[in-house]
């Protein structure tokens, strides 16, 4: 449990980061340009993708961020990698500044970026998301197909971030999704189209959360 001060710590750094995040919301465009501990551990994730030639898109809460919705911060980062390659980014991640925590039955696999100890929640390609009452209808897409680019990370598309939230079927990733819609309003009828490739109960889901969002904004 953090004591008063490093509570205190923890705050200001994360309004600085807030700050330093809203300042350059128009030029931050890739995950390296991360401010703070965020950074960091954006390198040396490159630092590990490098070595393994491995593609990887960031999706979650900071994805949310770099989409538009520039109230959305997180205190973990989510990557999306290739299902095959997990054990060899496992092995060069615990000899590479990460920490491997023990698997969990049933749970995807994690990393703890040992300097800032910010956690890496990993989502591997070809699993199903969701939750144990209600799975999703599809799996995770390849980061290769949903904004990977080389072997350094990039942010996952809108489209398929809006996918993955669907997917997820959460009630903070719905609320995502209709900050998302709010913001990329030019965007909505490109995000339909690409829902209706994937899978119709994600349709059906968008255009509830499109017209909560329309209500909501209504005068």
């Amino acid at each position: 449990m953090l004591t008063s001060a490093a509570m205190l710590e923890f705050l200001r750094e994360q309004v600085g980061i807030s700050e330093q995040l809203w300042a350059g919301k128009d030029t931050m465009l890739e995950p390296q340009d991360l401010p703070g501990r965020y950074g960091r551990v954006v390198s040396s994730l490159d630092r590990v993708l490098g070595t393994l030639n491995c593609p990887a898109v960031l999706a979650g809460g900071w994805a949310v961020w770099r989409h538009g919705y520039f109230g959305r911060m997180t205190q973990d980062l989510d990557i999306v990698l290739p299902n095959d390659r997990i054990q060899e980014f496992l092995a060069v991640s615990a000899v590479s500044g990460f920490q491997v925590l023990s698997p969990t039955p049933g749970r995807w696999p994690k990393v703890v970026h040992k300097e800032t100890g910010i956690q890496v929640d990993i989502l591997p390609e070809g699993e199903r998301p969701g939750t144990t009452t209600k799975p999703a209808p599809t799996t995770i897409p390849a980061p290769t197909g949903i904004g990977a680019s080389g072997a350094a990370l990039r942010y996952v598309g809108l489209m398929p971030l809006v996918e993955l939230k669907l997917a997820a079927g959460r009630g903070r990733d719905e609320a995502d999704v209709i900050e998302l819609i709010r913001v990329n309003k030019g965007r909505v009828d490109d995000i339909r189209r690409h829902l209706e490739t994937v899978h119709p109960d994600y349709v059906q889901k968008f255009d509830e959360l499109l017209a909560r969002a329309l209500e909501e904004d209504a005068p």
